[in-house]
């Protein structure tokens, strides 16, 4: 397995969270965590990124127990996150924001990386010289998920990345998405509903009230979810 989550329990401020969550994603596999605002995707998202301390259970990737490791140490196992808010500077290039994770991790290949995300994404490549603040939303979306690619060789966690975005972007999203599953990534979406989503993965997991149910298909079955 490529990510394993056992009895997690993560709470915020004394709030209680996630409950109790397991899950697994296999090396290479593509799954779906769908669930309404508010149920957890996002705190689940952070907690495996380390952004968010686990107060039960264990979060192992390729083997190796991760929950207590420091979120930075994520960069090294080549996992990365590219989330709901985009989080790009907006006074840098989208070259720069592109290339910021290889130069906080002294990623040495970064420009080699670039390159190949640009060959991946050819249309953010002909912004590349302008302010992340010039690009409307669906764009910065692009370059979020391009930034993220850099560090995020070996998995990658999606929050929303439909999430307002117009209809022919969201569409050029899944398709790059889509690309990915000859790179060898796992990869875990993070979604309100399956409308994006349901034929790019492998598996889904609905997550509802901190609570997650499995809901494992084939990719050549029915889209919809009625295994909770």
């Amino acid at each position: 397995m490529s990510l394993e989550i056992t009895n997690l329990d993560v709470s915020i401020e004394g709030i209680s969270i996630l409950r109790d969550v397991n899950l697994t994603i296999a090396t290479g596999e593509m799954s779906g965590l769908i669930g309404h605002n508010g149920a957890g995707k996002t705190t689940l998202i952070r907690a495996i990124m380390g952004l968010l301390p686990a107060d039960r259970g264990t979060i192992s990737f390729k083997g190796r127990d991760i929950t207590h490791k420091p979120a930075w140490s994520r960069a090294g196992m080549r996992i990365s996150y590219m989330p709901e808010d985009r989080r790009l500077i907006p006074e840098l290039t989208v070259t720069e924001n592109m290339l910021m994770p290889a130069w906080a991790n002294n990623i040495r290949d970064g420009e080699q990386r670039l390159k190949w995300v640009y060959e991946l994404m050819p249309e953010i490549a002909d912004f590349g010289k302008r302010k992340a603040l010039q690009l409307s939303g669906g764009q910065q979306k692009l370059v979020a998920l391009g930034r993220a690619l850099i560090p995020g060789r070996e998995m990658i966690l999606l929050d929303e990345p439909f999430e307002g975005v117009a209809p022919v972007l969201a569409k050029r999203l899944s398709s790059v998405i889509a690309d990915l599953r000859g790179e060898g990534l796992t990869v875990l979406i993070g979604e309100s509903d399956d409308s994006h989503s349901a034929d790019l993965v492998d598996a889904t997991w609905r997550i509802e009230r901190g609570e997650v149910s499995q809901g494992r298909r084939d990719r050549s079955e029915s889209s919809g979810l009625t295994d909770y």
